[in-house]
């Protein structure tokens, strides 16, 4: 297919449907977190607009659980079929660090979901607060366990490699590998930062239509709150991360920076811009700046940063790319915290919720965060290359023995599906953003409890809310 061999059509398929499954925990991860904090803001002040905007974006949480589920569980399988050499070589490692995801995390949230997307009413307040907390932490537990598994693929430790298998001696060692928190800090708040800008977009969305409420005005105002405190923290955290990769993955770092070669003692410049060239070595049309490469990956005006001529051609990544994904990344983290600040200037004036320009902007950042972390995921796994655990067993070594017309057919059945099914899967989630939170959308006929009348929620319908409740309950199973 299109001259590729079968390794490159299971690394394609691997990254096509990993791109469509990060997306959703991400949202996933970070509504959790903002509907336990509508909710918890509406018990403590009693103000419906929290309540309206908690059962708004409770509908749109449903779908986007739905279809991280489902795409999940693609991945889990492709270990097996399309890389058993790597499950037999490190399936005692993440085998059970993703089994301990299940333990924890999904059995935490398949409890409580159900009482948080149906309970509304139908048990006390308290309760179905508590059931949106632990939904919410069990979103953060399962991030928790799938970067403990990944940062080990980037830096093991704690194991020792017995008839060519890995064994565990230090589980600890194993979790809490030398990259793990930072990639975990790194991950939880792209995951509350993309979020943040997918709220404020809803919100411009409607104030640029003209539908100005309380609701949607609370939703821009949280948002942009979110990405002035946030957005600043995850630079800051990506500048560990960075430190953290240098000293554990240095040629991940000369391929980021597109850097060939030093000369001499002269510290190392910023490739701004230009065209990594794999085959002639170099990178055509760099735009540099002297020195600031030494200072911002060694914190030093004399240190010199790795370049990629020091490492062996079959062990470099493909520069090419990670020096791209990476700048889309951090163009889009700048242009975040730009948005950011510049709501803090309209709030002070007073015109946070009438400035076209602003909220242009915000509506059409509404996917940055989706893309940034996607740009930082292709960084960070093709820039591991060639290996799959790093320094141990390389990614063609992992793959299992498939033809490439075998590969070939899943990939496209892959393409089929995944965007008839997961196209639906927006579009429908797409519709509910559009309608928008409703005033006294979520006011209850009581406090709900044993012995008393329950009115059923219905996160999944997009329905008229004049609906019959029974029958949109009865339609929905």
């Amino acid at each position: 297919m299109f001259g590729l061999e079968a390794l490159d059509l299971a690394r394609i398929q691997f990254a096509f449907t990993i791109s469509f499954h990060i997306l959703f925990p991400a949202i996933t991860i970070g509504l959790a977190s903002y509907l336990a904090v509508l909710e918890g803001l509406w018990l403590k002040t009693n103000n419906g607009t929290y309540r309206d905007l908690y059962h708004f974006w409770s509908k749109i949480f449903a779908v986007n659980f739905g279809m991280g589920v489902v795409s999940g569980l693609v991945m889990a399988y492709q270990f097996g079929t399309n890389w058993s050499r790597f499950s037999d070589f490190a399936g005692s490692v993440t085998g059970p660090l993703l089994t301990y995801e299940v333990l924890t995390a999904f059995f935490l949230e398949a409890g409580f979901l159900g009482v948080m997307l149906f309970g509304w009413n139908k048990v006390g307040r308290g309760l179905h607060f508590f059931a949106t907390v632990m939904v919410a932490i069990g979103t953060l537990i399962s991030t928790f366990w799938i970067l403990a598994s990944n940062s080990w693929m980037q830096t093991p430790q704690g194991f020792e490699i017995v008839n060519g298998q890995v064994i565990p001696t230090d589980w600890l060692a194993v979790i809490f590998n030398p990259s793990f928190p930072y990639r975990l800090m790194h991950m939880a708040t792209a995951a509350f930062v993309a979020t943040a800008f997918f709220v404020g977009s809803s919100a411009a969305w409607h104030l640029l239509r003209g539908k100005d409420n309380p609701a949607i005005r609370k939703m821009l105002s949280m948002a942009m709150w979110m990405a002035l405190i946030v957005a600043p923290i995850q630079a800051v955290i990506g500048d560990f991360h960075g430190l953290n990769t240098l000293e554990h993955q240095p040629a991940k770092i000369a391929a980021i920076e597109g850097h060939w070669e030093n000369k001499g003692d002269e510290a190392t410049p910023l490739i701004l811009f230009g065209w990594p060239d794999m085959k002639e070595e170099r990178t055509k049309f760099a735009v540099e700046i002297p020195y600031l490469g030494s200072i911002i990956l060694t914190h030093s005006l004399d240190k010199q940063v790795p370049a990629l001529k020091e490492f062996p051609p079959e062990d470099r990544p493909n520069s090419t790319i990670v020096f791209w994904s990476f700048r889309i990344m951090v163009g889009l983290g700048f242009l975040m915290i730009f948005t950011g600040l510049w709501s803090l200037w309209l709030r002070k004036r007073d015109t946070l919720y009438t400035s076209r320009p602003f909220l242009y902007l915000a509506l059409w950042m509404g996917p940055s965060g989706l893309i940034a972390i996607l740009a930082g995921w292709f960084t960070t796994e093709i820039g591991r290359q060639p290996w799959v655990v790093y320094g141990l067993m390389r990614t063609a070594d992992a793959s299992s023995n498939h033809s490439v017309m075998q590969m070939s057919i899943t990939l496209i059945l892959f393409v089929v599906v995944y965007f008839a099914l997961f196209g639906a899967g927006l579009g429908y989630m797409m519709r509910l953003v559009r309608k928008g939170p409703k005033i006294d959308e979520g006011k209850e006929t009581n406090d709900g409890g044993p012995g008393q009348k329950r009115t059923p929620a219905r996160p999944l319908s997009a329905a008229d809310d004049h609906a019959d409740a029974d029958h949109t309950v009865t339609k929905e199973i």
